[in-house]
Order: structure tokens, then sequence, then C-alpha cells
């Protein structure tokens, strides 16, 4: 008895070694597969307004991802003078007070090193029509 006792003790201890070196093998894996997925991404934007009239403006941008491609991109500034989205091309484009998202509509969401999204929107503005200086693609800053 203390023979067959002692086997499973031995074999539970082995089987419980086994699964905790499986189990941290995987975590450091998931762990890996997780940093690569958010890796950060440079991005360059030129945004233009090649319209203006009193109360109003249509404005240009153009996102250049000097990163790792994405998939599913998204752009956010804050107006500096109070402007406000009126309608949007190629973009959705949503406010909240003077901050602006900007996200893709599907067919142009797959945003490679090194290529370019484009879209429009037209505006209102009251004062001053002063341009965005800061803009960030998913959550990182662009130069």
């Amino acid at each position: 008895m203390t023979g067959l006792r002692s086997t499973v003790r031995r074999t539970r201890w082995r089987i419980g070694l086994v699964t905790t070196a499986v189990t941290a093998l995987l975590a450091s894996l998931g762990l890996t597969f997780a940093v690569s997925a958010y890796a950060a991404a440079g991005c360059q934007v030129a945004y233009s307004v090649p319209n203006q009239w009193p109360g109003g403006f249509s404005a240009n941008v153009n996102v250049t991802n000097l990163g790792d491609p994405v998939n599913g991109w998204r752009l956010t500034w804050t107006f500096p003078s109070g402007q406000q989205v009126t309608q949007a091309w190629n973009a959705t484009v949503t406010s909240a007070g003077s901050a602006v998202t900007a996200t893709d509509v599907g067919y142009n969401a797959a945003l490679g090193t090194n290529a370019t999204v484009s879209f429009g929107f037209n505006g209102s503005w009251s004062g001053t029509n002063t341009a965005p200086t800061t803009f960030a693609l998913n959550g990182v800053t662009c130069t």
C-alpha cells in the first residue's frame, strides 16, 4: 500500500510540474504576442483648409502611417478655436465639444507602413479658424 501511495504522489507531482511548465510557456507566449500587437506606431498628418468662407470651411486630412501596419484606424485631435465638423467623407467623424475623432469607414481600414489615407470634412467656425496642431493615430501622437 505504501508503494502505491508513493507512486501516486510521484505521478501527481510530475503532472503538476508539467502543467506548471506548460502554463508558464503559454503565458510567456501570450505576453510576447500582446506586446507585438500593440507596437507603437508613428504617423504624420497633413491638415489643409483649401476653402473658407464666413462661418464655414472645408478641410482635407492626409494621415501617413510611419509605423507597423494597422487594420482599423482612429485619428483624434482638438480644435483650438471651437470649430465643429458638420459633414465628412471617407471617414466617420464625431465630436464632443472641441475634441474630434475620425475613424475608418471599412473600405479604408487597412493602413500599411508608409501608406496614406485621406478624408475630408466641412465645418463651421466663429471668431478664428485656427488649424489643430496635435493629432493622434490610435492613441499615438503624430509628428
